[in-house]
């Protein structure tokens, strides 16, 4: 492809990504209705919902800002763990699994990003569960609570007895519905060694009740009419379509490694206040007009593209924000602003370079060609250091992991901005003769390269 192409190229590349992001920008949710959906399905996903209604197919995007806790206030619930019954070698296993395990449940019921903190006060280990947005707690607080201890039991004289076949055995749970009732039930699915379990016990209790129990009650105990193989049981009982869909979602998140209780709960305001908000937002703005100023003063034309550069930057990260759910806190904001100023960095290592080839009696197409060459491998490693580093704080958890996330995703986003819309809107202008002035890039013997 001839270089007049490929910057054309370039140019319907970077407009369709404009386009595309402004519109995600503009509203705060995407609904379209396709008429006679050829089947039916729906999607519990916190931010693309697709579902059938009548014979239309109901397609929804949401694309609002998700604030975390510091920004829009929500609940917070402080859990003390029972570790009594477990090993002191294993306690701190014990707590991040359960950790793990509640960040599965919350995020897989799709009400927000919680934040999970693990602590130790004494002999007392607490975990601290934050939901940015949420008010009213209640049905958080029963779908975290629960153990979720699966078990099926057999009987034997007069009693239930185990048979060793536990919730550890599941592969997956499902919510699918009777074809008779229409009723709700749990579709299970064991791994290899729980189908052989399974087969075994069903086997031989042929014209018995199994026990299907969940945190020692029994909700339902079928009679085994032959020997199920396959690996498939299901779990039928009274309860309704949230009560199915939250017990999916704790089996496959799988049981609390041990009983937590509540020992504080309380609705959290915003840490900062809308005034305060609004504040940093100025704040904020007049920041960038002063960077984009000092980039107009000092590369003059070079610092014009800079500041178109920047606002792509913007547009993209938006967008992003919005159509990946990105839950902003002050520590992803933090992380936007350094972001930002690791973008206009870029830009000035690239402009330098422009500059010293200028200066070493290269012409001006060529200049601007090896500026963006030259400068790459320094760009490259220095961007590779903050991703890893964007990485290892992305383990820590917490508020720091918003910071990590925005960060990383600045960086990348600002690489694209670069490499992709300054140096494309600088090689459209490269031939024209009205730009190859000495005063627009502050270059001694400028027209000596013409």
């Amino acid at each position: 492809m001839k270089k007049k192409n490929r910057i054309w190229f370039r140019l319907f590349i970077l407009l369709f990504l404009v386009v595309v992001s402004l519109i995600i920008d503009w509203p705060k949710e995407i609904r379209v209705q396709i008429p006679k959906p050829i089947v039916n399905f729906e999607n519990k996903s916190p931010f693309v919902k697709l579902k059938t209604k009548g014979s239309l197919v109901d397609f929804k995007i949401n694309l609002k800002i998700k604030e975390g806790l510091d920004l829009q206030g929500g609940s917070s619930i402080t859990y003390s763990a029972d570790l009594s019954k477990i090993p002191d070698k294993d306690k701190a296993n014990a707590m991040d699994s359960l950790k793990k395990v509640i960040e599965n449940r919350i995020n897989a019921f799709g009400l927000t990003e919680p934040v999970v903190r693990t602590s130790k006060s004494g002999n007392d280990n607490r975990i601290s569960v934050e939901l940015p947005g949420v008010k009213n707690t209640d049905e958080a607080i029963d779908l975290i609570g629960k153990t979720a201890q699966l078990e099926f039991k057999e009987y034997k004289g007069q009693e239930f007895v185990t048979t060793g076949l536990t919730g550890k055995d599941l592969k997956r749970a499902t919510v699918v519905f009777d074809p008779n009732t229409n009723k709700p039930q749990i579709s299970l699915e064991f791994s290899s060694d729980g189908a052989k379990k399974f087969e075994e016990i069903t086997g031989r209790n042929v014209g018995k009740p199994i026990a299907i129990v969940l945190d020692g009650k029994i909700i339902s105990a079928p009679n085994v009419s032959e020997k199920i193989t396959g690996g498939n049981a299901q779990i039928t009982g009274e309860f309704d379509i949230k009560e199915a869909n939250a017990l999916a979602i704790q089996l496959n998140a799988g049981a609390l490694p041990a009983p937590i209780k509540i020992i504080e709960q309380r609705t959290v305001g915003a840490t900062l206040g809308q005034d305060s908000i609004n504040k940093s937002i100025i704040a904020g703005a007049i920041g960038i007009l002063a960077v984009c100023i000092y980039m107009l003063i000092y590369y003059r034309l070079l610092g014009v593209f800079s500041t178109i550069g920047l606002a792509l930057y913007l547009i993209f990260m938006l967008a992003l924000f919005k159509l990946f759910g990105v839950t902003l806190t002050m520590g992803g904001i933090a992380g936007l602003i350094l972001s930002i100023g690791m973008s206009m960095e870029t830009d000035v290592l690239v402009f330098e370079r422009i500059r010293e080839e200028l200066r070493n009696d290269h012409s001006f197409v060529s200049a601007l060609r090896l500026g963006f060459i030259k400068a790459w491998p320094s760009i490259r490693d220095s961007n590779v250091v903050s991703l890893i580093i964007c990485a290892i704080l992305y383990t820590a958890g917490g508020m720091i992991r918003g910071f990590a996330i925005v960060l990383a995703l600045g960086i990348i986003v600002g690489l694209t901005t670069t490499f992709l819309g300054t140096r494309t809107l600088i090689d459209l202008i490269s031939r024209r003769k009205f730009v190859k002035k000495a005063g627009l890039f502050r270059v001694e013997k400028f027209e000596e390269n013409l």
